[in-house]
């Protein structure tokens, strides 16, 4: 039914199209007509602006580069530790060491008896190194010095005498099992 409609439809334009080419010059007349009507404006091509992007790369450029200036002029907490007293940063590295040593000399004595007393004791060791990261910061803000310094120094002998002890606890405990398993042979 609809086909019929269409086709009825261009039945009755018939003949009635426009089917010839234009004239000579058609285009030319009509480009004519069109530049002179009023409020043509002709599109010219758009040029690119780089100055808007380079000007802003440039920007985060600088701020990127102070940035990192500022970060890098920072000095580190022992560096200023070392400044309000060198004494300090000799103590710290030879503290330092012999806490170390103790930690290897612990970890070698790692049995499956002392693992827990081990584990107990580290767990230990990173409050007292939290609490010297935190005398550290108070010396730096100005805190008293003299009773700063002081604690800062019982708080590596605290660790000493800890570690110690644990070695000497292993040991009772190596030297139990020694005993009970001499006991127990036949």
């Amino acid at each position: 039914m609809e086909k019929d409609d269409f086709k009825d439809i261009f039945e009755g334009l018939e003949g009635t199209f426009d089917i010839e080419e234009p004239k000579a010059g058609h285009k030319e007349r009509f480009l004519n007509k069109l530049n002179n009507a009023n409020g043509v404006v002709t599109l010219q091509k758009k040029k690119k602006n780089w100055w808007r992007p380079l000007s802003i790369a440039a920007s985060v450029a600088v701020l990127c580069l102070v940035a990192i200036g500022m970060y890098n002029s920072r000095p580190t907490i022992n560096e200023q530790v070392a400044q309000i007293s060198p004494e300090v940063s000799n103590t710290q590295v030879y503290f330092a060491s012999l806490i170390e040593d103790q930690i290897k000399l612990l970890e070698n004595e790692s049995s499956p008896e002392a693992q827990k007393i081990i584990s107990d004791t580290m767990i230990q060791l990173k409050k007292l190194e939290t609490n010297y990261k935190q005398l550290e910061t108070d010396l730096i803000n100005g805190g008293n010095d003299k009773l700063l310094l002081s604690a800062m120094i019982t708080n590596f002998q605290t660790r000493i005498d800890l570690l110690q002890d644990v070695i000497n606890q292993i040991e009772t405990i190596k030297n139990l099992k020694n005993y009970n398993d001499e006991n127990f042979t036949i």
